[in-house]
């Protein structure tokens, strides 16, 4: 059963790191009060990619819904980091629409 979750594991902790990383680079953006929404959600994206990648790899029987709730938040996230220029925002909104993708597979086996 393991298997069946590498994809998505690998693409919510990648997805971890560049929200981390967006977050990080959007807190020394001038305007720190536009990238206030940014931030909040790469922190709650990374949250939830983390948990949902912990809850894979225990093969918990919640997956499905972690995923569910991982795909939703990603989601938010790259719509958020696509309002903005910055390409530490559009790497991020790449990484959170590969992960909202591959969480949509896990709901759906």
């Amino acid at each position: 059963m393991f298997k069946t979750y590498q994809h998505c594991i690998t693409a919510c902790l990648n997805c971890m790191t560049a929200c981390n990383h967006c977050a990080a680079s959007s807190i020394k953006e001038e305007n720190l009060y536009m990238m206030a929404r940014c931030i909040q959600l790469d922190m709650e994206c990374a949250a939830i990619c983390y948990a949902a990648a912990q809850l894979m790899s225990l093969e918990s029987d919640q997956t499905a819904f972690a995923c569910e709730i991982c795909a939703a938040i990603c989601e938010a996230c790259a719509i958020e980091c696509e309002n903005h220029a910055a390409e530490h925002c559009r790497e991020c909104a790449a990484a959170c629409r590969l992960c909202a993708d591959e969480c949509r597979k896990i709901q759906h086996n």
